[in-house]
């Protein structure tokens, strides 16, 4: 399965895109801005994971 997200100032038109991607055989949907912003936290916590631990109190200090 392949997805795209779109984004546009107008919402009249994203459903246009919407009603031509189903009449094509494509599921689509509006995302309210929570599901935005949890799809942004799910894609920084994949880039920033590199399996490596962290020092606790080394971060804390670095945050001060």
């Amino acid at each position: 399965m392949e997805s795209a997200i779109l984004s546009g100032k107008s919402k009249k038109d994203i459903q246009l895109l919407i009603t031509l991607a189903e009449k094509m055989g494509i599921k689509g949907k509006f995302l309210t801005k929570d599901d935005l912003e949890d799809f942004g936290m799910a894609k920084a916590i994949t880039e920033g994971k590199t399996g490596e631990f962290v020092d606790t109190d080394e971060f804390l200090k670095s945050l001060k």
